[in-house]
């Protein structure tokens, strides 16, 4: 497949936009929002920052008091996609051992 752009180009990432999305995709997930992280039960989850053009996310590796943070960079749409597929996978597995 040569040239697969059809005429046009993915619209830009917007880091602004995205980390309202992000937000609204964590509140969806039934996470509470705690300054700039979102926790489930009281554990830290996930923490959300823009820098610059993009999003600097941290998410737990195990639901834990002390956590193990894993840290995500979005500058796509495609790796917002992929973080919020990351979150609701690790959630349904941890809410699965309880």
């Amino acid at each position: 497949m040569p040239d697969d752009d059809w005429g046009f180009a993915p619209p830009p990432f917007n880091a602004e936009q995205a980390l309202l999305q992000l937000q609204r995709a964590m509140r969806d997930c039934k996470l509470a929002a705690r300054g700039k992280g979102f926790e489930l039960r009281g554990k830290a989850v996930v923490e959300l920052e823009r820098q610059g053009d993009a999003i600097a996310a941290r998410v737990v590796r195990k639901l834990a008091l002390t956590p193990e943070w894993e840290a995500f960079t979005v500058k796509s749409a495609a790796e917002q996609r992929k973080l919020i597929d990351e979150v609701k996978k690790r959630l349904a597995r941890w809410l699965d051992e309880d």
